[in-house]
């Protein structure tokens, strides 16, 4: 097993912990977390991978971890989950264990119908914040866990744009599924970086689609978008 892959596991470990402290609300808006160093001692881990899981937690505007703000503590609460951020907690439970090709069609299915609902009524839409995202996950800087974790931030922007609770429940189940098989991905990719080009072009050039109006090219788009990335990176072909 690859030291990336062990590190991963590690984050990841991390990052749940801290999500359900956040859920069953034991941390509340304005707390100080505990220490990185606290924080790894309890869960066994390395600093490294303390400091990844508040990255992603700071990215998702949950966290901050400015300097001046920690006074020993690894970071602050900034904001308590809610709405979609809420349901994509709550329900990621359920995807536990499911097989990435279903998980791989359920997002064809959904994320296809949203952007053309979208597309029908553009008016929904808060193209600004959507492009303000992208133009964030643009920056060279971020790690793929932190690209990751904006690139699910941005398809669940699409999916609570659409107003429908019921789909933004479903997508936010699949959050576990999609971003475990998102980062085999990302271990499996020969060229990240162009990998993360490609990603953003097909982002943008989306949201063109559904800006014009045109839903079957939307629609069309994010099923490659998302079929490529697996085939890309041989995701189901490893699945037995």
């Amino acid at each position: 097993m690859s030291e990336r892959n062990d590190s991963t596991r590690e984050w990841k470990r991390v990052l749940d912990a801290l999500e359900v402290r956040l859920l069953e609300g034991n941390v509340n808006t304005g707390d100080r977390l505990p220490s990185e160093r606290t924080i790894a001692s309890r869960l066994k881990v390395r600093r490294e991978s303390v400091r990844e899981a508040l990255r992603v937690l700071e990215i998702l505007s949950l966290v901050s971890t400015r300097p001046g703000t920690r006074m020993g503590s690894a970071g602050i609460l900034v904001a308590t989950p809610s709405g979609g951020m809420g349901a994509l907690m709550r329900l990621q439970v359920a995807a536990q264990g499911f097989r990435v090709s279903d998980v791989v069609g359920t997002r064809l299915l959904l994320e296809s119908a949203v952007v053309m609902d979208l597309a029908d009524r553009i008016d929904i839409v808060d193209f600004a914040s959507l492009t303000e995202l992208l133009v964030l996950m643009d920056e060279p800087k971020h790690s793929p866990p932190e690209y990751i974790a904006l690139n699910a931030k941005f398809h669940m922007a699409l999916a609570e744009a659409s107003g429908n609770k019921i789909v933004t429940a479903v997508m936010a189940g699949l959050r576990h599924s999609i971003e475990a098989a998102t980062h085999a991905g990302a271990d499996a990719a020969s060229d990240w970086p162009a990998t993360v080009a490609r990603l953003q072009k097909e982002h943008r050039d989306l949201l063109d689609f559904i800006a014009a109006g045109d839903g079957p090219s939307a629609a069309a788009l994010i099923k490659r978008h998302i079929s490529s990335y697996y085939d890309e990176t041989h995701v189901l072909s490893s699945e037995p």
